[in-house]
């Protein structure tokens, strides 16, 4: 079930990046910060008023329990979502790509040092696998390799990242319902990137804009329903069924369903918004990495429940 959210993240890179291009086109003149905030925020904010449509009552019968998680990861994945899209602007997909997957080794290290065992052989394995993997799915290049401004909001954004899987880990949380839990994070996600996206407004009408042109509407509900809804609905309900590490390893098979999504999904899009957005194309570095990537997370899924943990 975290594998499936992986695909349903990785809608979200050509989901995005053809809605930003959209409504740079829509409304000029506007920072990177006013389109990806306003996106995130609005797409969780709808997204937690569908939900409470559903659940009517879940704001009443929430517990203290669900109301700290959902803050908590709405603050983690808010901010980290942030970070990781203006990061971008300033640095390669390759590093950004390299840099974010770091959550899969910052988890087990953490994990390392609070439960004082080492992790298994297997576990092991799958890191160096997914780093693997996912350096040569970005062509990472070590030699052009740098530390600036968007390398730094990158790694940013990855441990906030890290954060908001060991807090949905966390064993105090054990028993919450993910639904009310997952209203309280939409909410907090939307809440915390509300102030970014109004201070880099001309006007708070400039809001208008997602769903000013029926195809940008349309395209936006379709990131919320799968990006946000469905996705993190997969990740709060399944992830307390893993421990974190290998929930960290499973999330790194994002890159490459974005990548395969972006294939081919380019040219249907950019058409119908209106907007350039050429088809990635197919290279032998999908093949290496994302199957390296794949077979980590096969050899993850395989482990013994004694080792779980480890």
């Amino acid at each position: 079930m975290l594998f499936l959210a992986t695909l349903a993240w990785g809608y979200s890179f050509p989901g995005m990046k053809v809605l930003l291009a959209a409504l740079d086109a829509a409304l000029p003149g506007r920072s990177e910060w006013f389109f990806s905030a306003l996106l995130i925020s609005a797409r969780f904010a709808l997204a937690g008023l569908l939900l409470l449509a559903v659940r009517p009552r879940a704001l009443a019968e929430m517990r203290a329990g669900e109301w700290r998680q959902g803050i908590g990861l709405g603050i983690f994945a808010g901010l980290g979502m942030l970070f990781q899209a203006d990061g971008l602007q300033y640095t390669s997909a390759s590093s950004v790509a390299f840099l974010t997957q770091f959550s899969a080794v910052l988890v087990p290290l953490y994990c390392i040092w609070r439960d004082r065992k080492p992790p298994s052989a297997r576990t092991i394995l799958c890191v160096a696998m997914v780093l693997a993997g996912v350096g040569v799915l970005g062509q990472f290049d070590w030699q052009s390799m740098r530390f600036g401004r968007g390398e730094l909001e990158t790694l940013i954004g990855t441990g906030f990242f890290t954060a908001q899987i060991l807090w949905l880990d966390h064993p105090g949380f054990r028993g919450n319902d993910s639904g009310r839990m997952s209203i309280a994070m939409f909410g907090a996600v939307a809440l915390v990137l509300a102030p970014v996206w109004i201070a880099h407004s001309h006007s708070l009408s400039d809001a208008a804009v997602i769903f000013a042109t029926p195809t940008i509407g349309a395209m936006f509900v379709s990131v919320m329903l799968v990006c946000s809804i469905g996705a993190f609905l997969l990740m709060n309900h399944w992830q307390p069924h893993v421990d974190a590490t290998s929930a960290g390893i499973i999330y790194c098979a994002e890159p490459v369903f974005a990548t395969v999504l972006a294939l081919f999904l380019p040219a249907v899009l950019g058409p119908w918004l209106g907007v350039g957005y050429a088809n990635e194309k197919f290279t032998t570095h999908l093949l290496i990495g994302g199957g390296l990537i794949t077979a980590a997370n096969i050899l993850i899924s395989l482990q013994p429940r004694r080792e779980i943990g480890s």
